[in-house]
């Protein structure tokens, strides 16, 4: 069976993962997330302390042979999704203490290139029952590229934006799956270990862009393909289990789309934007010669001269070049650093660039509208 690329999506395939894989072309899927068995290693029921047994992992998919059995095992489906990347796409790969290591080990025999781990901190965690050992409250992600030549997608802003505001962080407080978000039969969960809608549609908006194609070799319930549909990303899964099959097919049946809109699906970056000079500012009004800029404490103050540039303890050039030298620092964003005073409130001056480019993008609107070869 060989599958072809541009027909075979957003279904899940029955089988093998590895036996799969290798039927597949080279090069074909921008992002692979894969939460592979973790090998528990477990031996007997684990129960609570009022002796009622506690639900854990002893499907026959997480059973090997010892370790050699389980690193061949990984070996061989890393080795079949590193084939099936495009160069510049990545592999997000979840695990927990029984596994994570090992998995890790081997990804870079593989030559992937490790660009973070990344801490799922639970907020519900199991407690160790025991009491022998600490809670087990995390699990941890490797997020790595195809290679170190890689250009992975980052769509940094919308972490930033998802976070309040905030560069988002390596480590990620999310509840398990539980509620009406778990699925079940017959009051009993259909799988063990699926993972919460919001650790995917984080690392989804995170790492790929509307359209991608997304593998999950290891299925199980659908998260992945539940997540890529809502946010405009091709999947395709991977799952021997029919019962898993069917229930993930069911869930994602259910999703209705409520839009396919770019601008709500995409956040816009800066990069894409026109350069504006703090020069511009100034020219426009915004900013006056004299006016005091200072940073978020208020700690270092400047004062914006004629010509465009700012000066502080007889230090004058750019707003980069000062915001460096009064920091000592090699360098500066001088568009973040300084800021500015109005209405009783500090605002960065960044915002008035985002004002002025707001405007261009009025600007050129209206003379589009004007153009008399416009429809």
């Amino acid at each position: 069976m060989k599958i072809n690329d541009f027909k075979t999506r957003n279904q899940i395939l029955q089988g093998d993962c590895i036996e799969t894989l290798r039927a597949m072309p080279d090069q074909t899927f921008d992002m692979v997330f894969a939460d592979p068995p973790y090998n528990l290693q477990l031996s007997g029921d684990l129960r609570r302390p009022n002796h009622t047994k506690v639900d854990g992992v002893t499907e026959e998919w997480d059973r090997f042979d010892g370790f050699q059995a389980y690193d061949t095992f990984t070996h061989s489906w890393l080795r079949e999704v590193k084939r099936v990347l495009k160069p510049n796409g990545t592999l997000w790969v979840i695990g927990s203490y029984h596994n994570i290591f090992r998995v890790g080990a081997i990804i870079q025999d593989l030559e992937f290139w490790i660009l973070n781990d990344v801490i799922w901190r639970k907020t519900n965690p199991m407690p160790n029952f025991n009491g022998t050992r600490f809670t087990n409250a995390h699990e941890t992600l490797i997020w790595c590229s195809k290679s170190r030549e890689s250009k992975p997608v980052f769509n940094y802003q919308a972490m930033k934006a998802l976070n309040e505001g905030t560069q988002m962080r390596s480590d990620w407080v999310l509840p398990i799956c539980g509620g009406t978000e778990r699925i079940k039969k017959d009051g009993k969960k259909t799988h063990p270990t699926q993972k919460p809608e919001a650790l995917l549609y984080r690392i989804i908006l995170s790492a790929t862009n509307p359209g991608d194609f997304i593998l999950d070799p290891f299925f199980g319930t659908g998260t992945t393909g539940a997540i890529a549909k809502i946010l405009g990303r091709d999947w395709l899964g991977i799952e021997r289990e029919p019962a898993y099959i069917g229930a993930a097919n069911e869930r994602i049946n259910k999703i209705k789309v409520a839009t396919t809109e770019k601008d709500v699906l995409v956040t816009p970056t800066k990069k894409g934007a026109p350069r504006i000079a703090f020069g511009s500012l100034v020219e426009q009004g915004l900013l006056r010669a004299g006016d005091k800029l200072f940073d978020i404490r208020r700690r270092v103050t400047a004062k914006v001269n004629a010509d465009g540039s700012i000066a502080s303890r007889n230090i004058r050039g750019s707003i980069h070049q000062v915001g460096a030298k009064v920091q000592n620092t090699p360098a500066c964003n001088g568009w973040t650093y300084w800021h500015f005073e109005s209405g009783g409130q500090t605002l960065p001056i960044d915002d008035l660039r985002e004002r002025v480019r707001a405007n261009m993008a009025e600007s050129l609107l209206n003379s589009k509208r004007q153009s008399p070869t416009s429809h």
